[in-house]
């Protein structure tokens, strides 16, 4: 792992080459296109998706603090956090019943 490796704004665990994902603050298909976006893991890329909605992103969560206060993503954050920087999970995640 080089010095240079991005730091995820979510986890703030440094993302390994190939190991980043791109996320539009606000979706695309809610008017986010061309509009802030944030390299994060693609785990945690994947767990914001698996958690909220496009329209809850749009609305409530989108800036990196937002996100952060989400109880299910504060849980997951914890989580993670103890696990290596080029962590990802062998198991598909799947959207969460709300």
């Amino acid at each position: 792992m080089a010095n240079s490796d991005p730091i995820c704004p979510l986890c703030n665990r440094p993302i390994p080459e190939g190991g980043g994902s791109l996320h539009h603050l606000i979706p695309k298909l809610k008017g986010g296109k061309g509009g802030p976006i944030v390299l994060l893991h693609q785990i945690c890329h994947k767990e914001v998706h698996a958690t909220l909605t496009e329209a809850e992103l749009a609305r409530d969560y989108n800036t990196v603090d937002s996100l952060r206060t989400h109880p299910r993503l504060e849980k997951f954050l914890d989580w993670v956090r103890k696990r290596p920087p080029g962590f990802r999970s062998k198991v598909p995640g799947k959207r969460r019943g709300r």
